[in-house]
């Protein structure tokens, strides 16, 4: 009996041995992915408590344009991939080092330069991640824009820095060449205004090579309005390119308007919402009628001659020197002071198309009006046409709008 407990102890240390070996197997020969118990990829600890799972380092890169890219679009915007956008950098210098600004969205995972970058210019792209195990994450890539194309547009702002302008001028941008239809949403996207107080308002093309931007109502008195029209470097269709940027910054001027009626055959001018003067005048006669519409002063002569006799047919013609005359349409429609018919203003239509003042009085209106102020005429036998001036108050909002690409 004590040999029988003995082999039997014997065997089940044996058995045990066996056990062990089979669960260490190899152990010296294949090392184990991970440590303690529990399986491969639990987070088990051997206390049997759950182990923080340590955290990944984020991983950056530059995903556009292209490593080593060349010809690139000077107006391209920079994008990137980042596991943790919020706490990552982009810093993007030019060929000699200096930082260029722009503005980054990091949701977007986009830098977009303030401006055009260099044209033939090496460029590059330095993307910071958050740092992981005291290291910072860093992707580097560098690329290089088109050469200077020989194919440019020019553009020009009608309108310059510290002008004082009416309530109804329309600001206008112009550009040495058409611009396609398909690429004018573009430049309206690459044109801001700003207001202060804000007002809306819109941009509206008069043409393939000038655009207007007025305001919903006119612009309220003694505001601020800054333009920049960002069009360097960018494509404007048959292979030509936006030569340069500008900016303009003006003002405002007080609310001056004008309303004129051909049956009461009187202006009355009105000084930010108060009436201040009301002004005998005669209109265009049957045969000359003035234009009813929404018009502004586009420019203002003290001294000038009007010169019809290459227009009208012979004997009709005249020429004829003319004080305080401002234009209001590109036929020749201006207000101005006219002695001759002074004892017919307020009684009957004898001018030809114009609105007719007496002598003081244009020089009162003269000394008053600024470039941009609105005269509105009603009551006559002809309709404004639209394009014949600055017309942008001769439409609708609704109309005006759709003169927007946007």
């Amino acid at each position: 009996m004590k040999t029988w407990g003995f082999r039997k102890a014997a065997v089940a240390l044996v058995a045990a041995s066996a056990l062990l070996a089979s669960g260490c197997g190899d152990g010296d020969k294949k090392s184990s992915s991970w440590e303690g118990g529990g399986k491969p990829g639990s987070s088990a600890s051997p206390g049997g408590e759950a182990a923080t799972p340590e955290a990944l380092p984020s991983t950056v890169a530059v995903s556009s344009p292209a490593a080593d890219a060349k010809n690139v679009q000077a107006i391209t915007p920079i994008k990137f991939t980042s596991e943790d956008p919020e706490s990552t950098t982009v810093k993007v210098a030019d060929s000699q080092g200096k930082e260029i600004e722009g503005t980054l969205d990091k949701d977007a995972g986009t830098f977009t330069p303030a401006k055009a970058l260099p044209w033939g210019a090496k460029i590059t792209v330095t993307v910071t991640g958050p740092e992981a195990d005291g290291k910072t994450n860093t992707a580097t890539s560098t690329f290089t824009t088109m050469s200077k194309p020989a194919k440019l547009i020019r553009v020009s702002s009608f309108l310059g820095d510290g002008q004082k302008v009416g309530v109804g001028m329309p600001l206008i941008v112009r550009f040495g060449r058409s611009i396609p239809e398909s690429f004018r949403d573009d430049v309206e996207r690459r044109m801001k205004v700003t207001a202060t107080p804000a007002q809306v308002g819109t941009w509206h093309w008069t043409s393939p090579t000038e655009v207007h931007y007025r305001p919903k109502v006119y612009w309220m008195a003694n505001s601020k309005v800054f333009y920049k029209v960002a069009l360097a470097g960018v494509p404007l269709g048959n292979g030509y390119y936006g030569r340069s940027d500008l900016t303009v910054d003006l003002k405002i001027a007080r609310s001056f308007v004008m309303t004129v009626s051909n049956k009461t055959k009187r202006m009355t001018v009105k000084q930010d919402g108060k009436v201040i003067k009301t002004i005998p005048v005669s209109l265009g006669k049957k045969s000359t009628p003035s234009s009813s519409g929404t018009m502004v002063v586009i420019e203002k002569k003290k001294k000038t001659i009007f010169d019809t006799t290459d227009e009208l047919p012979a004997g009709e013609g005249y020429k004829t020197p003319i004080d305080f005359a401002q234009r209001i349409t590109w036929s020749g429609q201006f207000i101005h002071a006219a002695p001759w018919s002074e004892g017919k203003q307020g009684k009957v239509n004898v001018s030809h198309g114009c609105v007719n003042v007496s002598e003081a009085l244009g020089a009162w209106l003269f000394d008053r009006t600024l470039m941009g102020d609105p005269i509105t005429v009603t009551g006559t036998e002809e309709k404004l046409k639209n394009g014949n001036g600055w017309t942008d108050w001769n439409m609708s909002w609704d109309e005006y709008k759709k003169g927007s690409y946007l």
